[in-house]
């Protein structure tokens, strides 16, 4: 940051990163801006200002540094180690984010209204939305898996929604299929509030959801989920704190 005048807000931004350089890398501009108490066009006026083109360049940056390997004298992490180690920093950016809980305990009010509530999951999402169904049953009084694909997908959607739903949680992992979109575009349209929990506010789920929950993910080709899957206990928890009786969570 040598010969880079910053504003007090960048000022800012910098301090945060520099007392979590761990969990930076994995952050979103958003939760970025709500660690140092700015707006998120601050971030991306701070990558600016450093010569990126933006947040994402510098995050990738980041990343880059923190992977790079140790430094002489030092044993390089394994594969194994290293994997492990990813989804300990996925899970710190998730503690970050959640500093700020108005979202999940909005998510979790939609969930708990909504009777019966689908929850989406297609492909590697599956056992996302499976891990929050198995034990969401316990509690809420009817949960709709919608875990296969196919022209019967719309067909029990539409059967929610006439059996009283007001809202769908749908788990999307990167790479998702094509028809994960188009069912959400279908039950928005039939008037249901769409809660998805995601690895990016820039999916291409975005558009057709009301409410999104990024989780950080890893870009690795087993698919690593740790911190959805840790979002969707976070919500399933809130979801209890919603439903009527306020329970604390399931038996």
């Amino acid at each position: 940051m040598e010969g880079c005048r910053l504003t007090p807000a960048q000022g800012r931004i910098a301090q945060s990163m520099l007392r979590r350089p761990a969990e930076v890398p994995f952050l979103s501009s958003v939760a970025l801006a709500g660690l140092a108490g700015v707006s998120q066009p601050s971030v991306t006026r701070f990558a600016v200002a450093l010569g990126f083109d933006g947040y994402p360049a510098l995050r990738r940056h980041l990343r880059e540094v923190a992977t790079a390997g140790p430094g002489p004298g030092v044993a390089e992490a394994n594969a194994y180690q290293k994997l492990v180690q990813a989804e300990i920093d996925n899970l710190r950016g998730l503690t970050t984010a959640l500093a700020d809980p108005a979202s999940v305990v909005r998510a979790g009010r939609l969930l708990a209204a909504s009777d019966p509530l689908p929850v989406l999951g297609l492909r590697a999402a599956a056992a996302q939305a499976g891990d929050f169904a198995c034990i969401a049953r316990t509690v809420h009084p009817d949960i709709r898996l919608l875990d296969e694909g196919g022209t019967a997908l719309t067909d029990r959607i539409g059967a929610a929604v006439r059996a009283g739903a007001s809202a769908l949680l749908c788990f999307a992992t990167p790479g998702h299929p094509r028809e994960v979109v188009d069912a959400l575009a279908y039950a928005r349209g039939a008037g249901l509030t769409i809660v998805t929990v995601t690895d990016s506010s820039s999916a291409p789920v975005a558009p057709h959801t009301d409410l999104l929950l990024p989780a950080p993910g890893t870009a690795h080709r087993l698919g690593t989920v740790c911190a959805p899957v840790l979002l969707g206990r976070v919500l399933l928890q809130a979801t209890c704190h919603a439903l009527p009786g306020g329970r604390a969570g399931p038996a």
